[in-house]
């Protein structure tokens, strides 16, 4: 095995574990306090993976088959879209509820204050798993194409 498929592997493995993390505490409704550390991880390494596969192209050495960059680079593209939707969570669950800002919410009770906090953390989770599901499927298809490098 390569070192690129195996960076590959590390990359798909991480953001399984997180996506695997995310996608429980997403439907078991539990906090996610070890999911957003997993995923911080499952980014980072991803991020050093592209890295590495700039690092080989400008060194010359590249794969029998190109989409592998594509493959290899995609998560960081994945990554930014997903955090500017989790972003813009917030403001489309207050949107949907039709409440026009934060400072509406403080004047709500606190119960409900609480069951509209925990909804738009609950769907900050759910964007970020899929995000992490996405990188593992992309990094698993870069793997198998890093032959040749």
């Amino acid at each position: 095995m390569s070192a690129p498929t195996a960076f590959a592997l590390a990359v798909a493995a991480v953001n399984g574990a997180a996506a695997a993390v995310g996608a429980w505490v997403y439907l078991r409704r539990k906090e996610g306090r070890v999911f957003w550390p997993l995923l911080r991880v499952g980014q980072a390494v991803a991020a050093a993976f592209a890295a590495y596969v700039g690092v080989l192209a400008a060194l010359g050495h590249h794969p029998k088959e190109g989409l592998f960059y594509l493959y290899a680079l995609l998560p960081i593209a994945v990554g930014v879209i997903a955090e500017q939707l989790r972003l813009s969570t917030a403001s489309l669950v207050l949107a949907k509820l039709g409440i026009e800002d934060a400072k509406a919410v403080g004047a709500l009770p606190e119960q409900e204050q609480r069951e509209i906090v925990w909804t738009i953390l609950r769907r900050e989770l759910g964007v970020m798993a899929i995000a992490a599901f996405v990188v593992l499927c992309l990094a698993l298809r870069a793997a198998q194409t890093a032959h040749g490098i």
